[in-house]
């Protein structure tokens, strides 16, 4: 794997270890696992995965803005963004405790 970034690639030779599946249907895994979930993040649903996180889609209203540079002010459009809020699981995990016992986040 990667040195410091995780990509398809690694995930797909992930999946080709350990599940022993070919590497083209490791590959379509991957695929259809990730299209799956940008396609219920772009409907506006809200993804969990247990014990890893969830991603949701929340909604900024319009708002001002100032240009750094000139300091007039700007109107920032209205858009959608994506949130990810870590399990404390994944959070226990990445500061090297033992995840706590118990339900899943």
């Amino acid at each position: 794997m990667s040195a410091n970034t995780l990509t398809r690639a690694d995930l797909t030779e992930a999946v080709f270890q350990a599940v022993g599946l070919s590497r083209n249907e490791s590959a379509q895994m991957v695929e259809d696992i990730l299209e799956e979930l940008c396609s219920a993040l772009s409907k506006g649903e809200t993804v969990k995965l247990s014990s890893f996180g969830t991603f949701a889609v929340r909604q900024k209203s319009q708002r001002m803005g100032r240009n750094p540079k000139t300091g007039d002010e700007v109107p920032i459009a209205p858009r959608r963004v994506l949130v990810f809020r870590p399990s404390h699981v994944l959070k226990a995990v990445i500061n090297g405790q033992a995840p706590p016992e118990g339900g899943d986040d």
